[in-house]
């Protein structure tokens, strides 16, 4: 009888409960522990301001992502793709091999090299939604869900989202919930666990 009881408290006590603790996905944001020395994050990791870049705390494995950036307040602002070689001081990005970034005046950069350019009269303006597609080869952008057929190509290695801003520029990321939706083909961006 003695070894019913202990069995029992053995499974049931505090300790032990039997039950398995399920983790939480971790939540795609930017990331703090990669960002410029003059950079501000707020509203749980969704808003950028200050000097400088940021990467998000996923890469890019999927064969296809999606994510999308509103303009809250205009000034000197990048987004993209880069790698967590790039310098996250260095502004305005894309003058080196580890980022691909569209620009606020409409250029699309990499290595320091202007890859393509947004049409004329489609600059992002305050309240627009740039939207970034990657594949793994090529980058295109959407303003407010059109696609603006402005691909750009080049960048190597792992790649994360990445937003610079400076004079006064505020962003916000959106990784899920899109405001428009992706291009066919195209999702959020998901963690390694969340692939297999």
């Amino acid at each position: 009888m003695a070894a019913l009881f202990s069995c029992c408290f053995a499974c049931c006590g505090d300790n032990n409960s039997g039950h398995v603790t399920l983790k939480e996905m971790p939540t795609v944001q930017l990331d703090t522990h990669h960002m410029g020395t003059d950079v501000v994050i707020v509203k749980s990791g969704r808003r950028i301001c200050g000097t400088g870049g940021c990467i998000a705390n996923a890469p890019l494995h999927q064969n296809k992502s999606y994510f999308e950036f509103k303009i809250q307040s205009t000034g000197v602002w990048g987004l993209g793709v880069a790698t967590k070689k790039a310098n996250l001081n260095q502004i305005p990005m894309g003058r080196d091999p580890h980022s691909l970034v569209l620009r606020q005046d409409g250029t699309v950069y990499h290595n320091n090299e202007e890859k393509n350019r947004l049409p004329a009269n489609s600059l992002p303006q305050e309240g627009d939604i740039v939207g970034v597609s990657y594949d793994h080869v090529e980058l295109n952008l959407y303003l407010n869900g059109k696609n603006m057929s402005c691909p750009a190509s080049g960048i190597r290695g792992t790649v994360y989202p990445v937003v610079y801003v400076d004079d006064s520029a505020i962003l916000d990321c959106q990784f899920s919930d899109f405001y428009h939706t992706p291009p066919q083909g195209y999702q959020k961006i998901l963690f390694e666990q969340q692939i297999f």
